[in-house]
């Protein structure tokens, strides 16, 4: 399964646009990976146009959710404990703004969403 639709990549791509224009943005996560056996889940928020690197709200299941950058070549090889890939919340959703799932996150040790 390809990770990012080209309809997502292009919201990621307006995202990473309007981020650099305006520094005060704060959108809501346009895509959920996860990982369906080893509890990692990444809600990206914008991807840099220049290689695949994606920004949003990254939690490997350690206790730990922070905002920072992911490989999205490096999540296509990625398994988990039973071999199984990274996969896309196809029913995905975001009903607020980065900054709101972060905030949860680090109060609850984890994405909420």
């Amino acid at each position: 399964m390809n990770l990012i639709s080209d309809e997502l990549r292009a919201q990621l791509l307006a995202n990473d646009r309007q981020s650099l224009a305006d520094e005060g943005f704060d959108p809501p996560p346009v895509v959920k990976l996860f990982t369906p056996d080893a509890g990692a889940t990444w809600l990206l928020t914008e991807i840099d146009p220049d290689d695949d690197h994606a920004f949003g709200l990254c939690d490997l299941g350690l206790g730990f959710p922070e905002l920072g950058y992911v490989s999205l070549a490096e999540l296509a090889t990625l398994r988990g404990r039973l071999g199984l890939p990274v996969e896309r919340d196809m029913h995905f959703k975001a009903d607020k703004s980065i900054s709101a799932y972060a905030r949860e996150a680090r109060m609850s040790g984890r994405i909420v969403a």
